[in-house]
């Protein structure tokens, strides 16, 4: 397998498929970066070259105790990076991997990106605080934890529903949709999965999106009921200047999978324009 290792000893998987312009990608939670090989597989035969990483304790990357955070997260992300020598890459990244993206130019700087690309992301904060009433109360997010540490395998089953819109009427999500989910869930560790189920919901990323000074697009599902697009999408494009804006009506959160053909031509739009 293809992987780096990082300073703790972490060993971080990444597929590197095609050759040009670098487009690389941050996967959502609890997924890995199978979540974007739609995406990856019709910019690599546009000529792009796609770089994505499995995030530490998920997919193909070992399960570290330590750093399962945004800051090892986004650390992780620069050492795959550094690695291999990206120049100028459009980093993309869906739900967590989009607070992975924000992270990563608040900690590392914009030297070696050209854009970026928030898809469905959970900045600024998920967590409803004093300063951000609209959030989700943490009664939310300890039942994610429970789900994790008990039967994860069912809960995992379930979440995959609201996570691509199944129970929506009308919907139409294949039974292969939701099984992938599970398939790619079960292939996290729980230590790493239980973890950033914090990272990504308490994590404030306000000011790593004010360090943003790339053209960034901001992509997202209006009938998320994950991350919801009120409370995320609108109030980071407000935070990062010209960011680009672009909502689907009636979209899920996994809108890569669902509304796929849209998500890679509007990516490839942004992208080449």
């Amino acid at each position: 397998m293809s992987t780096i290792t990082t300073k703790d000893g972490a060993e971080i998987y990444y597929k590197d498929w095609g050759s040009g312009p670098v487009v690389t990608f941050s996967h959502g939670w609890p997924l890995n970066s199978d979540a974007w090989d739609a995406q990856m597989l019709f910019l690599v035969q546009h000529d792009y070259r796609c770089v994505a990483v499995d995030r530490r304790g998920h997919g193909r990357s070992s399960q570290p105790s330590a750093h399962n955070d945004m800051d090892g997260y986004a650390d992780d992300l620069a050492a795959v990076i550094e690695a291999l020598d990206l120049r100028d890459a459009v980093l993309i990244g869906h739900s967590t991997g989009g607070g992975e993206v924000a992270r990563y130019i608040g900690r590392h700087g914009t030297r070696r990106v050209k854009k970026a690309v928030l898809v469905a992301a959970v900045p600024p904060i998920m967590l409803q605080t004093p300063a951000n009433p609209e959030g989700l109360p943490m009664e939310v997010f300890d039942a994610i934890r429970a789900g994790v540490s008990g039967d994860r395998s069912q809960y995992y089953k379930e979440l995959a529903i609201a996570f691509y819109g199944a129970n929506r009427p009308g919907a139409q999500v294949s039974q292969g949709i939701l099984d992938q989910f599970w398939l790619w869930s079960m292939q996290a560790g729980v230590k790493g999965a239980y973890e950033s189920i914090k990272a990504f919901s308490e994590t404030d990323f306000t000011e790593d999106l004010k360090k943003f000074d790339v053209p960034t697009l901001v992509l997202h599902g209006e009938d998320d009921q994950i991350v919801p697009v009120k409370d995320s999408a609108k109030k980071s494009a407000r935070l990062i200047k010209g960011a680009k804006e672009i909502y689907y009506p009636g979209a899920p959160h996994g809108l890569t999978a669902t509304h796929q053909d849209q998500v890679n031509a509007d990516l490839l739009a942004f992208i080449a324009g």
